[in-house]
């Protein structure tokens, strides 16, 4: 029985080697391959696959996949019956993992075991130990381990089995080669048996055949899609530069693209995506088991009688369960596959149902793109009308940023863009597929009725591949089909375009030798990848380097060499100015004082051929140019500068930095000290210096008044303090003609006092009166005194 069952199993993959990878098994007649059609790749690691083949009435389709495989087409996995037939299940081998299989068997083995566990695993049973011609049958005892020392330092190891004899003997035997053991246990030699065709089995768990049953009426179309693994698609650039000047380098770029799934691509339409959807390992084959808590037995099986309380009715509605939500609907290019298999995130297949470039990003078909005018600035209103060869039409405006998007279908339009006070331009044969397309519109100044028709001049060479803008993504969409045999890689074309570069040599701190570089403008219309590129020049190598992505009409710098021919030294010199700008307003004093650096770069050209020279000064955090400095490019953290330098010539830039410095001071803070300190300073000019001064006075005005107010409030202060003593004396006073005298003493006294801080208490009133119109008076001039000049 172990025989038979271990020659079936080895037929499977046999047969699955013979006829590929991913093939359909018709289940009447023939077993025809079901081939690949479509393949996207990419920079994660994962492929998307489409097959499509015909299937007749009731038949199945066998695929043949790896663990590996099985994982990521579970997630991902779309079938498609298109001509009316429907999926009417879809299964595929579980495999239990070896242990939990190791499990069910008598024998308390691993998968990895030792000739000393498995003989210990025999414990008990019956078995025949043949030492030459002595055979000695019995029980197995145990196994043990001896150790036996033959000189100071050397020791050897061996198994001991002690038998248990039918004579009732304890018999040991030392494990040697010449001595063998046998069971003679038939039971358990058919569960030895069990237990190597498990572990010999163990090597084939690799294997997963999936079946997906068909169900319908004649030949009809079988659409399947999924993802895999595969190995990560790579770029590499040409930039070929002319030998006339007046002519554009020219760009060719390749992919590489390694077939690695085990079966052959015929003819298949291949799509290369740059960019990183993200994307994960899920290991949804293997069967899982849950950890079940462990219960310890109660110390004794007696068990106490127990009384329970008794049910409280309640409402029967009020208790009752809420019902399940509805089902959610399926969202629009989702589709549900009959007999268990869910929503895949396969593209579909045939116009109903649309292609989502691998199944990985949505569909959005339509044009989107910018409008601007002859000096780059955007232009917002613009009348955005699309129309296809039926005379449908579809409009949108531009918003403030130039931006425009209109939804299509797939299709043939052209595209027109109106705007007040400049001609109109119109794009013939914009094709619109799968995903959007971008356009941009310059614009002229003229009258609307002038119309311009918009062209491309990558369109004057026959591209490799067309575009798609995928949002974060951008797809290359092979125009040829490509066959690439099973374990083989190729180079397929991407990118053949003219491209505006300019070359230049560059040079910046970091590096410290100038470099050759291609100042280059991505006029391809595609997006660039970043991989490796390499220049040649005049028939011959020039150099090379590496791209990073590079978006339609973006312009980078690409070095690729040293350049022997131009040499660069800096000088750095700072100085410190006290104060170059003062400004006073709404009663604030704020000086500027600056830091400022000098950098001259000097610049030798040896050979025989001028020299643009692009050098990159770092940008300082806080630091500002002078104003007659203007950069070429800025970047995040420099500033690009050209400098042409004649044939063994030398020339010179200078970058001139400054750090203004602020610092603030209230007006009304102001002393005379620090006037003078300005005045001598030369900050400030004589009638402003006679403002502050009246300001200063203004100040004293105030502070005076404040000094008499506070004496008043003295006096106020003494009258009350007397007036309470002359109290307290009163009320000690007893009634006799010296104390009456002396009370009528007290009062007068009283009375007078009385006056005296009536009077005080006006002058206060008066002298506040007058802060207060002092006071306004200095806000009035404190916010009328206005100065702004450079030192």
């Amino acid at each position: 029985m172990p025989v038979k069952y271990r020659i079936s199993v080895a037929l499977v993959p046999l047969f699955a080697l013979l006829a590929g990878f991913a093939q359909t098994a018709f289940a009447q007649t023939t077993t025809e391959k079901l081939p690949v059609k479509r393949v996207v790749l990419y920079k994660n690691g994962v492929g998307y696959f489409e097959h499509t083949g015909r299937v007749r009435g009731d038949q199945e389709i066998k695929i043949d996949f790896t663990s590996s495989q099985l994982n990521d087409v579970l997630k991902s996995l779309t079938v498609l019956d298109l001509n009316g037939g429907k999926i009417t299940g879809v299964g595929y081998n579980s495999v239990a993992p070896i242990d939990e299989q190791l499990k069910a068997l008598r024998l308390p083995l691993g998968q990895s075991t030792t000739l000393a566990n498995f003989l210990s695993a025999l414990r008990g049973s019956r078995i025949q130990v043949r030492n030459g011609a002595a055979v000695v049958s019995g029980r197995l005892l145990s196994v043990e381990e001896r150790t036996t020392r033959k000189a100071q330092e050397e020791t050897t190891k061996s198994l001991e089995v002690a038998v248990v004899t039918d004579a009732g003997e304890v018999r040991t035997f030392t494990l040697t080669s010449g001595l063998s053991v046998r069971v003679e246990d038939h039971d358990l030699n058919e569960e030895i048996s069990r237990y190597l065709s498990l572990v010999s089995s163990s090597r084939d768990q690799d294997l997963r055949r999936m079946t997906i049953s068909t169900s319908g009426i004649g030949d009809r179309s079988v659409f399947v899609s999924y993802i895999s693994e595969v190995p990560v698609w790579k770029s590499t650039y040409r930039i070929l530069l002319p030998a006339k000047a007046d002519s554009k380098p020219l760009l060719q770029g390749w992919a590489i693209v390694d077939n690695t799934v085990g079966e052959d691509w015929k003819d298949v339409e291949l799509s290369l995506v740059a960019g990183a959807p993200q994307s994960f390992i899920q290991d949804l084959s293997k069967p899982y088991y849950t950890r079940r808590p462990v219960i310890e037995l109660p110390e004794t099986a007696m068990l106490t009688p127990q009384t329970h309380e008794g049910t409280i009715t309640y409402d029967a509605e009020t208790l009752a369960p809420a019902s399940p939500p509805p089902m959610a609907a399926p969202k629009p290019g989702s589709f549900g596959v009959a007999g268990g298999v869910g929503s895949g995130s396969g593209g579909g297949y045939g116009p109903e149902y649309g292609r989502n470039a691998g199944g990985v990003v949505p569909i959005l078909h339509g044009i989107y793109g910018k409008v601007t005018d002859p000096m780059e600035a955007v232009v917002a209103n613009a009348h955005v009308t699309a129309t296809n060869g039926a005379g449908e039409s579809q409009t949108a405006e531009s918003d403030s940023n130039g931006e425009f998007r209109i939804e299509l279908p797939p299709g043939n339009y052209q595209v027109s863009v109106q705007s007040i006070g400049f001609t109109s331009a119109l794009q013939k044969n914009v094709q619109v597929a799968a995903g959007p397309r971008y356009l941009s519109f310059k614009l002229a100044v003229g009258a609307s009725n002038e119309a311009v028709e918009v062209t491309s001049e990558s369109e004057k060479l026959e591209p490799a591949a067309t575009g798609e803008d995928l949002g974060d993504l951008f797809a290359y969409n092979l125009k040829e089909k490509v066959t690439i045999l099973k374990n083989h890689s190729a180079l397929v074309p991407i990118i053949n375009s003219h491209v505006d570069a300019e070359k230049v040599t560059l040079w910046n701190s970091s590096s410290g030798r100038p470099l050759r570089a291609l100042w280059i403008t991505n006029s391809s219309g595609l997006t660039l990848d970043s991989g490796s590129f390499n220049v040649i020049e005049n028939n011959e190598f020039a150099g090379e380097g590496l791209i990073d992505p590079l978006k339609p009409k973006e312009r980078r710098l690409l070095s690729y060499a040293v350049d022997q021919a131009v040499r660069v030294e800096v000088q750095d010199d700072a100085e410190s100015k006290p104060v170059t700008h003062i400004k006073i307003a709404r009663g604030v004093i704020v000086q500027t004082s600056e830091q400022v650096d000098h950098m001259t770069y000097t610049l030798r050209n040896t050979d025989s051929a001028v020299r643009d020279v692009i050098i990159e000064h770092p940008v300082h955090d806080g630091w500002k140019l002078a104003k007659d400095l203007k950069p070429e490019e800025t970047t995040a953290s420099s500033y690009r500068f050209r400098v042409k330098v004649q044939p063994n010539q030398t020339a010179t830039l200078k970058v001139d930095e400054f750090e203004p410095i602020e610092s603030k001071l209230a007006l009304a803070n102001v002393t005379d000290d620090q006037i003078n300190l300005f005045f001598r300073q030369k900050t400030i000019k004589p009638e402003v210096e006679q403002a502050l001064r009246k300001i200063i006075q203004q100040k004293n005005e105030i502070a005076g008044f404040d000094h008499e107010i506070q004496g008043r409030q003295n006096q106020v202060n003494t009258i009350n303090q007397d007036q309470q003593r002359l109290r307290e004396n009163m009320k000690a006073l007893k009634g006799s003609a010296e104390e009456k005298a002396l009370l009528q003493r007290y009062t007068h006294e009283l009375n007078d006092q009385e006056d005296k801080l009536e009077s005080v208490r006006a002058e206060i009133s008066k002298l506040e009166l007058k802060r207060t119109e002092s006071r306004q008076q200095l806000d009035r001039m404190l916010q009328e005194l206005t100065l702004d000049e450079a030192i």
